[in-house]
This record gives C-alpha cells, sequence and structure tokens, in this order.
C-alpha cells in the first residue's frame, strides 16, 4: 500500500507539473484574451456608456472560462480565466480611458478641456436626410435587406455622410447615436499622421529628424519620423495575433509600449520595406509626445481645435498614447476628422497643419510593400498604388482612408466634396459592404 501511494503521489505531481507546464506556455495567449476582455469591459464603460462587453467582442474561445467584472464605478475592470488564471485589470482615467496596468496608473498629465462649440456638428440634430438615393445607400450599408442573422454579422453601428462641408444624412443602429463614442482601432493611426502635421506646422518636428530613440547607436538611428509614419522603419514585427508575435505582447503586456518597441531589431534597411506595423505609429507617438504634453498632446493640439468633446486617445502605463490602436469619438467626430483633412487641414479659418499636408499624406509609398497593403500611404490609405493604378474601381481615383478593425472607415473624396464616416463591429462578415455603400453614395450626391 505505501508503494501504491507513492505511485499515486508521483503521477499526481508529473500531472500538476505537466499542467503548469502548459499553462505558462500558452500563457501568453491567455493574457491576450484576458488583457483584451479586461481593456474593453473597462473602455466600453468609462467611454461609451456601454455595459455589455460581450457584444462588442468578437467570438472568444476563453469565453466558457472568463470571469469579467467591472467596479460599481466604472473605474476598472478585472477579466481573468476562472477569474484568477491569467488576470488582467484595466484602470479607467478621465480624459484617457482605460489603460491595463497592475495598479492604477499615476502621472498622467491634466487633460485638457475640450467644448464642443468648435464643432459645427455637435449640437445638430439628427441628420435623417430627404433624398431617396442616399436613404438607400445607407439601407444598403446597414443590411436591410438581409435576415436578421446576416445583418447583425454585417454589424454597422454608425454612418455619417457630409457634402461640402454640410451634415447631410446619419443612420444608427439601435442603441447608438450621434452622442456615443466607438473604438476606431487603426483609424487611429490616420488621427496621428494629423499630429505629427500639427507638430511639423508648429516648426516642433520635421519629417527627416532621425536619431529617435537615444538608445540607437546602431542602424537604427538613421531611422526617421517619415519611416515611422510610412512604416518603412525596417524594425522587425509580425501584425499577427498570435503566439511569439510582438503585436499582444505590446498591447497587453508591455507597461511602455514604445520602449518595447524601440528594442526590436532591425529586418530590412530603413525605407526599403513597407510592413504594416502598429508598433511602428506607437513608436511614433512615443517619440513625438515626449516632452510635448505626453498624453495630453492629442486632446491639446487635435481635439480642442475640432471640438471633439468626446474623442479619447487612451494611453499605456507610461502614459504614451496608444496611437496604432485605441482612439474613440463619436460618428460625426469621426466623420470631422475627414472634412479637415478634405479642407487640407484648414479648419474655422485656421490652418492646422501644413499647406499640401494632405496631399503628401495620401501619396502611396514607393517601396517594396508586403501583401495586403497596396494603396498605404502615411498614416491613410489612398485608393491608387505607387505605380498610379486605381485600387478600386467603384470608388474615384483621388479617394483616400482611415481604416480601422472590425470595419472601421472614414471615406475621404475630394474630387466630390464628400466625407463618409462608418462604424461597426463587423469581425466575420466577408463583406462590409462600406466601399460599395460609399460609391452610391457618391453617385447619389453628385
Amino acid at each position: 500500500m505505501p508503494r501504491l501511494r507513492t505511485i499515486v503521489l508521483a503521477a499526481a505531481a508529473t500531472v500538476a507539473v505537466g499542467i503548469t507546464a502548459a499553462y505558462w506556455y500558452e500563457r501568453p495567449l491567455l493574457v491576450t484574451g484576458t488583457g483584451y476582455a479586461a481593456h474593453h469591459a473597462c473602455a466600453l464603460e468609462a467611454i461609451a456608456g456601454r455595459d455589455d462587453a460581450a457584444a462588442d467582442l468578437p467570438p472568444n474561445p476563453l469565453v466558457p472560462v472568463m470571469r469579467t467584472s467591472v467596479a460599481s464605478d466604472g473605474s476598472a475592470a478585472t477579466a481573468g480565466v476562472f477569474g484568477v488564471l491569467a488576470a488582467q485589470e484595466a484602470w479607467a482615467t478621465d480624459g484617457y480611458g482605460c489603460t491595463l496596468a497592475s495598479e492604477r496608473p499615476a502621472g498622467l498629465p491634466e487633460p485638457t478641456d475640450v467644448s464642443p462649440e468648435g464643432n459645427p456638428y455637435a449640437a445638430l440634430p439628427l441628420a435623417a436626410g430627404d433624398d431617396a438615393a442616399v436613404a438607400d445607400a445607407l439601407a444598403y450599408g446597414f443590411g436591410d435587406d438581409l435576415g436578421e442573422e446576416a445583418r447583425a454579422a454585417l454589424g454597422t453601428r454608425g454612418v455619417v455622410v457630409l457634402k461640402d462641408g454640410e451634415l447631410l444624412a446619419e443612420r444608427y443602429a439601435d442603441g447608438f447615436g450621434p452622442e456615443t463614442p466607438q473604438l476606431g482601432w487603426s483609424m487611429t493611426k490616420s488621427v496621428t499622421n494629423l499630429l505629427v502635421g500639427r507638430l511639423v506646422e508648429q516648426g516642433e518636428v520635421s519629417l527627416d529628424d532621425d536619431h529617435l530613440v537615444p538608445g540607437w547607436t546602431d542602424a537604427r538611428a538613421s531611422i526617421t519620423i517619415r519611416q515611422l509614419m510610412q512604416m518603412t522603419s525596417g524594425l522587425t514585427w509580425d501584425e499577427t495575433y498570435d503566439l511569439g508575435t510582438p503585436i499582444t505582447p505590446m498591447l497587453y503586456l508591455e507597461p511602455d509600449m514604445g520602449a518595447y518597441v524601440a528594442a526590436q531589431e532591425l529586418a530590412h534597411e530603413p525605407g526599403s520595406y513597407l510592413q504594416y506595423s502598429s508598433g511602428s505609429t506607437t513608436l511614433l507617438c512615443d517619440v513625438v509626445t515626449e516632452g510635448r504634453g505626453g498624453a495630453d498632446l492629442p486632446r491639446r493640439e487635435l481635439f480642442a481645435p475640432l471640438g471633439l468633446a468626446s474623442a479619447v486617445m487612451e494611453a499605456d502605463a507610461s502614459g504614451t498614447p496608444v496611437c496604432g490602436s485605441y482612439m474613440w469619438a463619436t460618428p460625426r467626430e469621426w466623420a470631422s476628422i475627414g472634412q479637415l483633412v478634405l479642407q487640407d487641414g484648414v479648419w474655422d479659418g485656421e490652418r492646422l497643419l501644413p499647406e499640401g499636408w494632405m496631399a503628401e499624406s495620401t501619396r502611396p509609398v514607393d517601396a517594396e510593400v508586403e501583401p495586403g497593403s497596396d494603396g498605404y500611404a502615411s498614416g491613410w490609405w489612398a485608393n491608387t498604388r505607387a505605380d498610379g493604378s486605381v485600387i478600386d474601381e467603384e470608388l474615384p481615383a483621388d479617394t483616400y482612408f482611415a481604416s480601422g478593425h472590425d470595419g472601421q472607415k472614414v471615406v475621404v473624396v475630394p474630387s466630390e466634396g464628400v466625407v463618409i464616416a462608418r462604424l461597426g463591429f463587423t469581425p466575420e462578415a466577408d463583406d462590409n459592404r462600406i466601399v460599395a455603400m460609399a460609391a452610391q453614395l457618391v453617385a447619389a450626391l453628385r
């Protein structure tokens, strides 16, 4: 009997070691899931005033074992496997949304007050629109012709249409409205381009500035602000959300995201290869906000002049804005950004961006391009490639976009004076209908 007991204990210990080893092997993926859940549960409550995080997250294999809780005052959220394993906590800060960290972030600057008075669209009544062709285009964009399941998969939540600076039409899904901030995901990269433009206009930085990181004493010292903005820095990167890739630890494990990206080695000669990288934009923001207001810089230089009172760009635990992914704004505010760039950076008679900034910023990068990145420019996506060929024939060649995960889009058509903002939750639908809807709207408004 003692021998049997020894065998049982040894077997149990072996199983325990195996389970522990498996847990630590899978932990990077687990903390991605729990970090994603904690951050979004916190942000949805604190920024958007929504309390059903499950409705705003794509299918997650951890859901059966995930336990997420939000503080009664909305100041924090926690998520973990069975509520304990791989637990992550997100903390809400006024003006800066939610930050993943082991403890509440300290030292964030006092946020600049932003009044909606500077925005001509903020206080307007709902623009239902009276043009049948426009209404038909919006109906198509919302999937009115689809069955309930397909319409839910399409997930359109808000569309705003501007023509020659006028709010022409808008439509929202149930539970959403003109006042509901929505996450733009990588549309934040386009806003980062405008933030850099503000600093260039003020003479604070130049696109050709190099030696951006003190620790770069090798070939990385030649990387410029322009190359970070165009994603041609050459820094090692993989945007795939998977085990062992840098994007997941950057967003869900690293307290200082910019420093993490800066530590990556070169994979390509700077300027030679375009590789889509949220890391490049995050590092760019770290570089340009350092000593210039930190997390408050987007509020001071963009949100306040444009009157984007609901807009929030979230910060990491070091106080750097997460400029590659985490800006929230209402659909009208996203459309306002489109109107600013349509006007080449002039707002209410004041020049905020250098003259010609958008023509330069929407010129496709002329370098070797990774698959799927045709038309990428400087934080914006052009409808042409570097050789001048048109990417999507449904829209005019001069069209350009801010584009984000799950179907976020701001479509700008300078030749037609049209701006279209589309916000939604489309993680699975094969066709989000954005381009086709935009083409219908452009034709209807001619």
